[in-house]
């Protein structure tokens, strides 16, 4: 049985859509009763996601930011975020921590935050036509302390 239990939206690729992108995933995940640490983490990879279209995707011009989240199987929560950027060149390099594109003030830290929060990350990318990075969590039910 296919599950239809999903949310899909864009945004422009403006700064303050990342609290909007992160809030809604939250507010969708929350139907699965997570910790609240479990929330925080999955809120703190959507913003690194998100942040990394902002800042490498589109560093000098305003793009198009795609999220899907859906529930799939076992109560697993599954995030995509897409853009039609600049793309990344070396995907392998680009996950090494500390390693980045965006300047002195940027960490490098972006996917290495994402894999430490998330059960898994898919990044798949195109110089010229963007970047698709697909996270999972599975959040294990809870039982009643009744």
């Amino acid at each position: 049985m296919k599950n239809n239990d999903y949310i899909k939206m864009e945004f422009p690729s403006k700064s303050v859509n990342e609290s909007y992108a992160r809030a809604s995933v939250a507010c969708f995940a929350a139907r699965l009763d997570p910790t609240l640490e479990e929330l925080a983490d999955i809120k703190t990879a959507v913003s690194e996601a998100v942040t990394n279209c902002i800042v490498h995707a589109y560093p000098d011009e305003l793009g198009t930011i795609w999220l899907r989240a859906r529930i799939i199987k076992d109560s697993t929560l599954e995030i995509m975020i897409r853009d039609s950027g600049v793309g990344i060149e070396d995907v392998d390099k680009a996950r090494e921590p500390m390693f980045s594109t965006g300047g002195d003030d940027r960490s490098g830290m972006g996917f290495t935050i994402m894999e430490s929060f998330m059960d898994r990350v898919k990044v798949r990318s195109a110089m010229g036509r963007g970047t698709s990075v697909t996270m999972t969590r599975k959040i294990v039910r809870r039982t009643s302390a009744i």
